[in-house]
């Protein structure tokens, strides 16, 4: 069975160079929300003790430690045809690149893409502050550059799923014909309102723009019984499963229920898979054939797996 990997992270040199421009900006994730979780990951690849990173946090801070990190990715840089061995491992037939956390520019992402064609969907991002010099960008990105879909993280940018900032975005979209993915859950940095990306949002926008093909990312924890229930209601709204380990979502009380009850019976043809794997640094591999625990029948299985993001993405 073919795989399509609706969140693929590709730390190339280009996606660090992307991370550290960002972090400079204020823009990335060293943020102490995201430390709390990540902390024993990131010491482990700094090559730290736990303590020791701590410690460091009282020194440096968490912009000095996110920036070793990067010169470790750096030395750790996969090159293009290691990402593509990567999916061949995995039996990834698609990928979609540029709308995960280790991502490039734009530009690069779709370069990337370009060299693979049949292999890589390349995803745009902006800030919502760029208005409609952003749209104008989103519009060359797709008819010039080639990408197929657009990525929003309101968090990142302290907004709402549902601010009028995007409305501009979200028209551009249904124009082009391609896909927005919305992060939807809680998210990790503390510095701001936990329910930025409270997946009740989405349904304004899909009442706004009926005919716009919305995926709900990262699967709406611990929010999840709202998001199914907004899925029900339209028929363009799907939701991605990324960064989200199949132990976790089989876990008793976890929250995942209604997403596995509903997800194989009247949702069934709404449920997309997504690795995440850079974020919860796990091999891709390894996260695929975690998918064979799932309760799934064969033919939903087939849907979660790569039938939903086909017709998401308009992949024959």
């Amino acid at each position: 069975m073919s795989v399509i990997d609706f969140e693929c992270d590709t730390p190339t040199k280009e996606a660090v160079e992307d991370t550290i421009r960002l972090i400079k900006s204020g823009r990335g994730f060293d943020k102490e929300g995201y430390a709390q979780l990540m902390a024993p990951g990131w010491a482990a690849q700094i090559g730290m003790s736990l303590k020791e990173f701590n410690a460091a946090k009282a020194t440096i801070g968490l912009t000095g430690l996110a920036l070793k990190l990067c010169e470790k990715d750096m030395e750790n840089a996969m090159s293009h045809a290691d990402i593509i061995a990567m999916l061949d491992t995995a039996g990834v037939s698609h990928a979609c690149i540029g709308n995960a956390g280790r991502r490039a520019a734009n530009e690069d992402v779709a370069r990337f893409a370009a060299e693979y064609p049949d292999r890589l969907i390349p995803w745009f991002r902006i800030w919502g502050d760029e208005g409609e010099a952003g749209v104008a960008k989103l519009d060359h990105g797709v008819r010039e550059l080639g990408c197929r879909g657009f990525e929003i993280s309101s968090y990142r940018e302290e907004r709402y799923i549902n601010d009028p900032v995007y409305f501009p975005f979200l028209a551009k979209c249904v124009e082009l014909d391609i896909p927005v993915r919305i992060t939807a859950g809680v998210h990790l940095l503390s510095d701001r309102p936990y329910d930025y990306a409270h997946p009740k949002f989405l349904d304004e926008l899909a009442i706004r723009f009926p005919t716009l093909r919305i995926v709900a990312g990262l699967g709406g924890w611990p929010w999840i019984g709202d998001l199914v229930a907004i899925a029900m209601r339209h028929p363009n709204l799907y939701i991605d499963i990324a960064c989200r380990r199949v132990k976790q979502i089989l876990a008793p009380g976890s929250g995942y229920e209604a997403l596995l009850y509903y997800g194989t019976r009247v949702l069934q043809d709404k449920i997309i898979f997504g690795s995440g794997w850079g974020t919860s640094m796990i091999p891709l591999a390894q996260l695929v054939r975690e998918t064979d625990s799932l309760p799934l029948s064969d033919s939903v299985r087939a849907k979660w797996m790569s039938g939903n993001a086909a017709r998401v993405l308009g992949i024959d």
